[in-house]
């Protein structure tokens, strides 16, 4: 089967399993995640911006990434783009408490960037958000620090996997792209 055929079914496949909140969604800017403080982090205050979105967990080998999320997050914040962290227990790796992901961010990490309330990234009971963006980007996570990059309309969307740092140059450059509005491939 041709690669853009393959492509187009396993999108269709993936938006008939997201959900109606994800299959009505017209870009990333349409969601809005709990937020980890309470309240809502809605995405749409984003909106123009170039961003990541990543599933986090505290307990995980691949935890230190949260420092080079952080650097990329200051690099490019200024020309419009942020990271968004999405805690999540998914692969047993996560704090249960809200309280005490924001805990352990801000003192290992310092974390500044906006980190959404712990959600589920997979499965019947993800986050819509996710539904959408499994079915643009070839699929759920497959583990933790699973990187979504988002172009500045909301709709294009590149898929880095746990073991892509984010400050990898291929990485970078899609940042890069997506805030330029050039192609994320």
């Amino acid at each position: 089967m041709a690669e853009p055929r393959r492509r187009a079914l396993l999108a269709g496949a993936l938006a008939m399993t997201a959900g109606p909140a994800a299959a009505q969604a017209r870009s990333v800017f349409d969601f809005t995640l709990p937020a980890l403080e309470g309240g809502d982090l809605a995405l749409a205050a984003f909106r123009g911006s170039a961003l990541m979105v990543v599933n986090t967990a505290s307990f995980c080998g691949f935890t230190p990434q949260y420092a080079a999320l952080q650097a990329l997050h200051d690099r490019f914040a200024a020309r419009g783009f942020a990271v968004i962290g999405v805690p999540s227990n998914d692969f047993n790796q996560e704090a249960t408490d809200n309280r005490a992901i924001r805990q352990f961010c801000d003192s290992m990490y310092g974390i500044t960037f906006p980190m959404a309330a712990l959600s589920r990234v997979r499965g019947d009971a993800a986050h819509p958000l996710f539904g959408f963006l499994a079915a643009r980007a070839g699929g759920p996570p497959r583990w933790n620090f699973h990187k979504f990059v988002v172009a500045r309309d909301g709709q294009g969307v590149r898929a880095f996997p746990t073991n892509v740092a984010p400050d990898a140059p291929v990485l970078v450059r899609a940042v890069e792209a997506a805030l330029e509005g050039r192609p994320l491939a």
